[in-house]
């Protein structure tokens, strides 16, 4: 298995090499890589001990976040190395300034984490949520440098419970601590015989109330809500926007849109632009909205979505029409009712602020309208709602807490 899983990664990384030729986030992925050793061999530790936090993606670097900075503030004079594997996240936080410096992820072969490990010398290895690269993992317990992953979420259908996982199981087994979201995942965990584990919670919550407490005011947005209701759609595909856009007809007199596309390059704004038929403005183009009659406000411009909400009176979550919806707990931690399409059930969160009345599923322009219509006439049905969704951001809080307890003693009796 070990053969097989390190063909994997070469052959992984020829797909990619291949791929940069025609496709820019390929090519990103690569050029990144170029002379990365030469770099971490040149950065100023000053003999610093050196944490390394790495993140697949933008998303899980959103999970690891509050950790990261709770680290910062309470090891102040230990290095902080971020990497990243994907260029998504490397980009947009590459001049992250609560680390000491940010980096690609050389790729997972035995040379590559020997050649890491005898730079950096971490004093601890702390991996967000789905990252499992299993040379780096050897490579560490055979140093006796701790790994703990955070945040994590196992699935039956993961191979490390599968009859051909023993491999991998070994793997896990030289992690040293998994803090974990759910009571079943530790279940899972307990199935093959790994016991060190914490249930942790979900750090997401945490991270959506500092966004909240430090929410600044977008005075454009400000003035183009103009005291008035304003439905807000976040993270939104094409066919959401198609449901959307449908019902804008019959709420246009009533309340204001902004729309939010997942995706904000020139290509899928031009595309969204075309597709409506009312009064809009582009937010980059935004110089005075007090006087503009435009009743849609599109956002072109990335990082803006999680302060945004704070303007919504009703949040729309896009992705519940194709492979599932984007992140709720944004929207939810300013209190405010929450709507997406049918593909919610794999989302804990999703379920269960449904369950209590604090979001709602919708499969059909029809039933879009009609919610919308109903929260907005039914006052006490509105506020319910609201309650309910600050009201489960809060009680879900602390895992950032709980998890930095336990590294802290990691990291004393590494010292």
């Amino acid at each position: 298995m070990s053969f097989l899983y390190n063909i994997s990664i070469y052959l992984y990384h020829f797909g990619i090499f291949l791929s940069s030729f025609f496709n820019a986030k390929a090519r990103s992925w690569i050029q990144g890589r170029k002379h990365l050793f030469k770099k971490l061999a040149a950065l100023d530790l000053k003999k610093k001990p050196l944490i390394w936090i790495h993140c697949a993606s933008l998303g899980e670097f959103e999970q690891g976040r509050p950790v990261i900075e709770g680290l910062r503030d309470k090891y102040p004079d230990h290095f902080l190395l971020l990497t990243f594997f994907s260029p998504s996240g490397f980009e947009i936080k590459k001049d992250y300034d609560q680390v000491d410096h940010v980096a690609y992820l050389p790729i997972d072969t035995k040379h590559n984490a020997k050649a890491f490990l005898d730079i950096l010398n971490p004093c601890l290895a702390i991996f967000v949520k789905y990252e499992f690269w299993f040379n780096y993992i050897n490579a560490m317990a055979a140093r006796d440098i701790p790994v703990v992953v955070i945040s994590a979420n196992f699935r039956r259908d993961q191979h490390f419970f599968k009859w051909y996982g023993e491999w991998f199981r070994k793997g896990l087994g030289k992690i040293n601590t998994i803090f974990v979201q759910r009571d079943d995942s530790k279940e899972l965990l307990g199935s093959i015989g790994y016991e060190a584990v914490f249930v942790s919670g979900d750090t997401r919550f945490d991270r959506v109330a500092s966004i909240v407490s430090a929410a600044g005011e977008i005075n454009p947005v400000m003035q183009f809500k103009d005291g008035k209701a304003l439905l807000l759609a976040g993270s939104t595909w094409p066919k959401d926007e198609e449901i959307i856009m449908s019902v804008y007809p019959d709420l246009k007199d009533t309340m204001k849109l902004v729309l939010v596309p997942h995706e904000v390059h020139e290509e899928r704004i031009r595309h969204l632009c075309g597709q409506l038929n009312f009064p809009f403005i582009k937010f980059s183009e935004v110089k005075d909205l007090q006087d503009h009659d435009a009743g849609i406000l599109i956002i072109d411009s990335i990082g803006l979505l999680s302060r945004l909400y704070r303007y919504a009176d009703i949040s729309y979550i896009g992705g519940g029409f194709g492979v599932g919806i984007h992140n709720i707990l944004e929207a939810a931690a300013f209190g405010k009712p929450v709507i997406f399409g049918p593909n919610y059930h794999k989302f804990k969160e999703a379920v269960e602020l449904v369950d209590r009345g604090g979001a709602f599923s919708i499969e059909n322009a029809a039933q879009l309208e009609d919610k919308i219509t109903s929260l907005i006439k039914d006052e006490k049905g509105y506020q319910k709602a609201a309650e309910i969704s600050s009201s489960y951001v809060l009680q879900n809080q602390g895992a950032t807490t709980t998890i930095l307890e336990q590294l802290d003693k990691i990291i004393n009796n590494k010292a």
